[in-house]
């Protein structure tokens, strides 16, 4: 398959300081899959290769969801009524149960699988179900998409329903291996990731061993972290010895590796747990729309932020009710306006800017070099159509980013490509 070419349009990205980078009327180039950068006129060493014009359209480095659960997706937009444990218990688990039948997955991850494929989501990580067999009919599917994700068979070994939950620690392990070694030789753009779903229904046991396995195969591991007041008192029960929740987990070895791990929400993180994120590298996958659906609080990402610590956005499908990056770009500043006002006025909010890198280069760097069109990043874009909003004003390239991001619903999104590889153009 070809992947060199040059797109032409209206392109937007963020540069390292989070800074928006505007190129008008321009060219992007595209070789072997990695951009050469872009250009007002195109250099003579790229004069040969295919020329795709989209006008005035804007062309944005493609959105990555760092946090998302392909089985929920049927469920998404149900059960909002319910805090967390509630949901798990009552939506969630009996759910995500029925995905030991094989047919039921293949149903269910098609209609998710085809749903990311359409979206503006290039990039994903995904949790999967504790179900072996159903979580590599997930990765086949991804697989096909041409989409770049991560996927984790997910593991529990108490305080589930007995529905749900794996028969042992040591089963729950060597289905792990046996599902990491066999993806591993499958596919190559949907690569497994360590997945305990999170403390309270994983033993230090098995999270030791995670952490080994973590180590051996040389994977990365993503869970859940401070999203709810209720779980993180369970946590001080089911681990007392530990400092703070995230030393639950670092504990046991499972953070060790530079920007190898993902924790999605730490909504109520306290300061020594900021200090373990930052020291630990660990990537936050923030999650405004589920955090706001479940009534978790409010991530104080501006403190994260000045930390260094690398973020992300996460859509957290079913906590978060669609696979929209841009809805959770405008959510997450939204909710950085209420916390600035009515928690901290220290934490200034987040500007369009600054969401678009999130949704990004901030997420993107979990893949590596993603989420800019500077030169040596992997090619990955989408182009959106914004004129079915009507306006009789002369809009700014910046001003039109700011109407896609609030209102990206009325938007089009007509082509999309992922490493150089075209996922679809209309």
């Amino acid at each position: 398959m070809n992947k060199n070419f040059i797109l032409k349009g209206n392109f937007v990205y963020c540069n390292e300081k989070k800074e928006l980078v505007i190129c008008e009327n321009s060219y992007g180039i595209c070789v072997d899959g990695v951009s050469g950068g872009i250009y007002k006129e195109i250099p003579e060493k790229f004069q040969n290769l295919e020329i795709i014009d989209y006008g005035n359209r804007l062309i944005l480095p493609g959105l990555v969801d760092l946090h998302v659960h392909g089985p929920q997706y049927g469920f998404r937009g149900v059960g909002f009524d319910c805090e967390l444990i509630e949901w798990l218990n009552t939506h969630t688990f009996p759910v995500e149960s029925q995905f030991g039948n094989e047919d039921y997955a293949k149903k269910a991850y098609k209609i998710f699988a085809d749903d990311l494929k359409n979206s503006a989501t290039t990039r994903a990580v995904i949790f999967g179900t504790i179900h072996e067999n159903s979580t590599r009919i997930l990765m086949e599917l991804l697989e096909e998409t041409g989409l770049k994700t991560y996927v984790g068979k997910v593991n529990m070994d108490r305080n589930a329903p007995e529905y749900y939950m794996e028969d042992s620690t040591e089963k729950s392990v060597q289905d792990t291996i046996r599902f990491i070694e066999e993806a591993q030789k499958n596919f190559k753009n949907t690569k497994p990731i360590i997945t305990p779903r999170f403390i309270p229904t994983c033993t230090d046991e098995l999270m030791k061993k995670l952490a080994e396995l973590k180590r051996k195969y040389h994977l990365p591991m993503q869970s859940h972290l401070s999203e709810n007041r209720g779980e993180i008192e369970w946590v001080k029960e089911l681990c007392p010895w530990a400092e703070c929740y995230g030393d639950a987990y670092d504990e046991c070895g499972i953070l060790e590796g530079k920007y190898s791990s993902i924790m999605a929400h730490c909504v109520s993180s306290t300061d020594e747990e900021v200090e373990l994120l930052k020291e630990r590298e660990v990537f936050v996958a923030h999650c405004p729309k589920s955090n706001l659906n479940l009534m978790s609080g409010i991530a104080p990402i501006r403190k994260y932020m000045e930390k260094e610590i690398p973020i992300g956005l996460g859509s957290d499908v079913a906590g978060g009710e669609t696979l929209s990056i841009f809805e959770e770009m405008a959510k997450a500043i939204q909710v950085s306006k209420m916390y600035w006002r009515y928690v901290d006025e220290q934490c200034r909010p987040l500007t369009v800017p600054e969401a678009l890198f999130l949704a990004t280069r901030g997420g993107g760097a979990f893949f590596g070099k993603v989420g800019s069109f500077e030169e040596g990043f992997e090619f990955d874009a989408i182009v959106i159509d914004d004129s079915q909003i009507k306006t009789q004003l002369d809009l700014t390239l910046t001003e039109r980013l700011e109407r896609i991001v609030y209102s990206s619903g009325q938007c089009k999104l007509i082509a999309k490509t992922v490493g150089g590889k075209k996922i679809f153009a209309d």
